[in-house]
């Protein structure tokens, strides 16, 4: 309510305090009584032109008023049913206002958050970083754009990066205010996490692995391996050098036969029995 004047009214009750304070009016001493015939029809004239006039501008009032109620009603869904959080702090950070989105991420009541310090949601240890980047919003009145840790009522801290602009600024004197938007990167930063994991995972692999490439000159009669330095080796030592493969030995059945054949029936031959050397390392 205004100092020194009555309660705000609006529809009938407005017009009918009009009507009374109309009545309340002096009636001006100049109004004519002898006006001719001619003189009359052109007032009445002009009272029903007046009247249209009239009607056509509450027409124009009511048009207005429809107009107003579903831009209001726009602004409520965009703004506050809007899925990125929205907040307005003041220069020394303290918050202003917030949509429904912003007091969701935060875990509080809008009602709760206003004139409250920012900071206060805002992980410890990440503060500094909100402090420097408004410090340098307001210094260079250029958009910023960082990512931090907030913290509920309950104490869990979530992602959320946070686009700040400068507002305020030529608007009928308003003191700078800082508009910022909340996302929520929760799931960005989880997938990222778990992205850095297995590239670790895949690099300590890696590190284990030797392969063997290229073409390798080899020996046709003995089979032993050139190395690069000209030096020729047996190929399991060359194979053990240069990978991770350890060699177990053992004898395949045709060298078996052919090194140690089983006696013959009634026959001389190998001593028999089992091999000298059994599979092994």
């Amino acid at each position: 309510m205004a100092k020194g004047k009555g309660p705000v009214r609006s529809g009938p009750d407005k017009f009918s305090g009009l009507r009374r304070r109309a009545k309340k009016e002096p009636v001006s001493r100049d109004i004519k009584t002898d006006l001719s015939p001619e003189e009359i029809r052109r007032l009445v004239q002009e009272l029903r032109v007046h009247q249209v006039e009239l009607e056509m501008q509450n027409e124009e009032l009511r048009r207005t008023q429809t107009e107003l109620e579903i831009a209001r009603a726009n602004y409520f869904d965009l703004y506050n049913l809007a899925p990125v959080g929205y907040i307005v702090i003041s220069e020394r950070g303290t918050l202003l206002e917030a949509n429904l989105t912003a007091a969701c991420l935060l875990g509080a009541d809008r009602g709760a958050l206003v004139k409250k310090p920012f900071s206060r949601y805002i992980f410890k240890e990440d503060q500094d970083i909100f402090y420097l980047h408004r410090k340098q919003l307001f210094k260079t009145r250029e958009p910023q754009r960082f990512e931090l840790r907030l913290v509920n009522q309950m104490g869990n801290p979530s992602w959320t990066q946070l686009d700040m602009t400068l507002g305020g600024e030529g608007e009928s004197g308003a003191a700078l205010v800082c508009r910022i938007a909340l996302s929520d990167i929760r799931e960005r930063k989880l997938a990222e996490h778990a992205r850095t994991l297995l590239i670790a995972e895949l690099e300590q692999a890696l590190a284990k692995v030797k392969t063997l490439s290229g073409l390798l000159p080899i020996c046709a009669g003995c089979k032993r391996i050139r190395d690069d330095q000209g030096y020729w080796s047996q190929v399991e030592g060359f194979i053990q050098e240069h990978s991770d493969a350890r060699f177990t030995h053992s004898m395949c059945p045709d060298c078996m036969n052919k090194y140690y054949p089983r006696q013959k029936e009634g026959g001389e031959g190998s001593a028999g029995g089992e091999p000298p050397c059994q599979e092994g390392g």
